[in-house]
Parts: structure tokens; sequence; C-alpha cells
């Protein structure tokens, strides 16, 4: 993390102690969040990642600002002050009240907190273990990306102790689901797939920047379920997220990877391509 973040519309240093544990958002998880890729100082998808958090905090009645105007330009100020031009930023916003525990001198319905980090070394791919039964697609709260993530912190933890890099999710049908911070495509030929969100995976905005954005000459993106042992079957396996972009799968935990697409390099220019020519959120009242 660096020096600086952003508290509400104040920059603070990061050592600060400024959060009470009678917020509830603090100690429930009760909270939305994103993970932007700051691009040559650009908010990429700003758009995308406002959209998604306005639908999962209806969900969790998670308040918001009436307007991301002031977000935004916040965001933007918080950048400035780290020199961060080319990082990750990652914005939380934190229900104050409600429940059995709340503090009774709350004076604000939601905090917002943000920060930028370096962006990380992924390395040239990654070595992916299992985990069974854990995303449940029927649940009202799949999809939802927000603050209460214990449980994917173990499960990367987990697989980080047995040697390996992330974790395939799976779903209670046994059907693959995601990672626990990235979505996964598979290439057959001249058709990608990636699981569809009734498997209980993120709508990523990489994800849906692939399946509505990007497009190679005969080559097609979609949706569709699939099934651990058909990843054996698929040319080349890879992860998306903000942070990672397309990321290449080299191994996944009893299978047997074939890694020979030669899309994959033109997906990842692709992508890229579409990053440098992101035209930058204007605000609502554009």
């Amino acid at each position: 993390m660096h020096r600086t973040l952003l508290y509400n519309d104040e920059l603070r240093d990061s050592s600060d102690r400024f959060l009470s544990p009678g917020q509830v958002g603090v100690l429930n998880g009760w909270g939305v969040f994103s993970t932007l890729r700051v691009f040559n100082g650009v908010l990429f998808a700003f758009e995308r990642h406002w959209a998604r958090m306005v639908r999962d905090a209806a969900r969790m009645h998670v308040p918001l600002p009436d307007s991301p105007d002031e977000l935004y330009g916040n965001l933007l100020r918080l950048v400035a002050a780290n020199d961060a031009a080319n990082s990750t930023l990652r914005v939380a916003i934190l229900r104050n009240t409600g429940g059995a525990f709340d503090a009774p001198n709350q004076t604000r319905p939601y905090d917002i907190i943000a920060f930028t980090k370096d962006l990380a070394n992924w390395g040239p791919g990654a070595r992916l273990a299992w985990k069974p039964d854990a995303r449940h697609g029927a649940n009202e709260f799949a999809g939802a990306k927000i603050t209460a993530w214990s449980q994917n912190l173990t499960w990367y933890e987990q697989s980080r102790q047995r040697g390996y890099d992330e974790v395939v999710l799976l779903d209670e049908q046994g059907r693959v689901s995601e990672c626990t911070s990235a979505n996964l495509f598979a290439i057959f030929g001249d058709t990608v797939l990636t699981p569809p969100l009734d498997a209980g995976c993120l709508p990523g905005i990489t994800r849906e920047i692939l399946l509505e954005r990007i497009q190679l000459p005969g080559t097609t993106i979609v949706e569709q379920h699939i099934l651990p042992s058909e990843l054996e079957k698929a040319d080349a396996v890879f992860m998306t997220s903000s942070t990672r972009e397309l990321h290449p799968v080299l191994e996944i935990e009893g299978l047997q990877l074939r890694n020979s697409a030669s899309c994959l390099p033109l997906l990842q220019a692709a992508f890229h391509q579409h990053m440098e020519h992101y035209h930058p959120w204007t605000g609502t009242k554009a």
C-alpha cells in the first residue's frame, strides 16, 4: 500500500487511525469494493466498476453516494498524491450502522476508503489447485463483490502453502466457477469459454470486456459451463482480472494442460489495445 489513502473526501496518511469498532462494516464485512487498474493515470473502466458496485450495494443494503462524480475526482487526487499513474487501486464503501452492535456515535451512513499499490509481478503463468463446493450459484448473493473476503483469502493462503499460486473454485454441481480473485477462461480451437454467472462466479470487469468488446476474426468468446476434466482438452487456460489482465495458467492440480493456443497472445494484445484506446469517464453530467 502506498503512503497516502483516501478516507471519504480526505487524503490521509496510511498510518493514521480513524476507523472505529462500532462501524458495523468494519467488524462484519458489510460493504462493497472494487479493484481498478490505473493505466497511464486513467481509472480504466471506472464506469463498469461503479455500475457493479451499485448493483451489489443494492443487494447488500449498503448506502452509496448519490453520484459517483465526487468519488471519481477524489480517486484521481489519490492517484496524483501517490504518483501512482500505473498501479492498482482498491476502493471500498463500508456501511456504518445497522444490526445489534453498531455504536451510537456514528454520524455517517457509510465510509469510503481507497488506496493504491504497485502493480504485482505475476510471473509467466499460474499454477492452480482445486477447492470443491466453494461457490453456490443459486445463492442470493452469489457473484457479489463484498468486503467479507476472508474465505477467499483463506483458500488463497491454503493454495500458497501447498506450493500453488491460486485455486480453482468449483460450484455445488462440481463445475468450474472461478478463482478467488480472478475469472477463468478456456480456449477450445476457435471458441473461448468462460463459466456463466449461475456457476457463482463474480462478474469480473475484464471478463465483461472480453465478452462484450474484444473481437478477433474467427474467434468466438461465450459463456458455457465447464467441467474440470474438460480443461485437459482445452488448447489453453487463462485467468482474468483487473490486476492480471489475461494471465496464462501453466498447471492445474492433477491435470495435463496443453498450453498450445496461438490465439491467447492475440487476445492479450487486443485487450491491451482496448486499454490504450479507452476514453476516460467524464462524469454523470456529461
